[in-house]
């Protein structure tokens, strides 16, 4: 847990950290008895693994910093044990403890054929208890115990004298795993930032362990690799989408000037009579070609940022809007009504200035 805490305080781009501690038990109840795993977490672990309570309620500050006697249990046990009445309030016995159900999360699909096969814990089988809680009341291998000093001999033995083969087991079991913690999750905020990250808490374990490197970090490459190419395609179709739509917009302001030079041949043919450059007029529709596009873009970035923050709030999915994405969409709507009013512009500059005063 120190580790933990060292890690909460050095690493700035941690948005959750989920110290886990798992132990082989069983849970009794009106006379049954069923093998479960008892595993020790705060509430972010419930917030990384996306669990849901379908009834009761999460491990509050003061249960998980005083160990208090409660449990979370999965939805399989609350079939099992609770059929006909609500488990919240009840009490239920975890290995040696007595614990009170305050939450069941909800079902987990997990297939038995893939529990099997694969080797998939089944969530549902599972009990949560706050952290301190396991520590205190369960086990803390971080203390120095006279039990642990008796399985430490033991392996230092080799068991060669025969011990009971329960004793042999327990110092197998500790010889596997002498940490305080099973296992630590950690999410970062930022995918880009994981690599780095990664190195330094490395870095960071060894020299607090002594240069013993007596762990090991596992990064979810695949994951990340197949999140990468489903950004890429996402980018790609974005991008055809929004080429797509420029194109469509582009047209449409194109027609709107040549209906609108059609509309105008009078007012053209006197502009020119009055000593008005064909580059007088060219830049005239031309401005308002651009003019028309940009303020398209206008309601387009107020329109955009306004569902971005509507998905960021509805949805709980984050979106970035930054300065330089904004100054981009302006200078594309621009550059549209640019290009594609230079043909209705160049048309109104090319009229005749007598054959337009006569125009009806």
């Amino acid at each position: 847990m120190r580790d933990v805490e060292s890690i909460k305080e050095t690493i700035p781009t941690l948005s959750q950290v989920s110290p886990e501690i798992i132990l082989d038990t069983y849970v009794i109840r009106s006379g049954f008895r069923r093998s479960a795993k008892l595993v020790g977490v705060d509430p972010a672990y419930f917030k990384i693994y996306d669990f849901e309570l379908s009834d009761g309620t999460l491990f509050n500050t003061r249960q998980q910093e005083i160990g208090s006697p409660v449990c979370i249990i999965g939805y399989a046990l609350k079939s099992r044990f609770f059929p006909k009445e609500n488990p919240i309030g009840k009490t239920i016995k975890v290995g040696t403890h007595w614990l009170t159900i305050i939450g069941v999360l909800k079902e987990r699909s997990i297939s038995q054929a893939s529990i099997n096969k694969l080797g998939i814990r089944d969530f549902n089988m599972d009990v949560y208890a706050p952290l301190q809680s396991v520590l205190i009341r369960y086990r803390n291998r971080d203390l120095i115990t006279t039990e642990g000093i008796r399985l430490a001999a033991m392996r230092s033995q080799g068991n060669s004298n025969g011990n009971a083969q329960n004793t042999s087991a327990e110092a197998e079991q500790e010889k596997k795993n002498y940490h305080q913690l099973d296992r630590l999750v950690l999410q970062i905020d930022q995918t880009e930032k994981l690599q780095a990250t990664a190195e330094i808490i490395s870095r960071m374990l060894k020299r607090r362990h002594y240069e013993v490197v007596d762990y090991e970090i596992e990064i979810p490459e695949l994951l990340l690799k197949q999140q990468q190419r489903t950004n890429d395609i996402f980018n790609y179709v974005l991008g055809a989408i929004a080429g797509i739509s420029l194109l469509v917009g582009g047209i449409g302001i194109m027609n709107i000037m040549l209906a609108s030079v059609l509309e105008r041949i009078k007012e053209i043919g006197l502009r020119l009579a009055i000593g008005a450059k064909k580059s007088d007029v060219v830049q005239q529709f031309l401005f308002e070609a651009v003019m028309i596009s940009v303020s398209g873009g206008i309601i387009g970035v107020v329109l955009g940022v306004t569902f971005a923050f509507l998905v960021s709030s509805i949805a709980n999915i984050p979106t970035i809007i930054s300065f330089s994405s904004i100054v981009l969409s302006f200078g594309v709507a621009a550059t549209v009504g640019l290009i594609f009013g230079i043909a209705p512009a160049r048309r109104a500059a090319q009229q005749d200035p007598i054959a337009s005063l006569r125009y009806e």
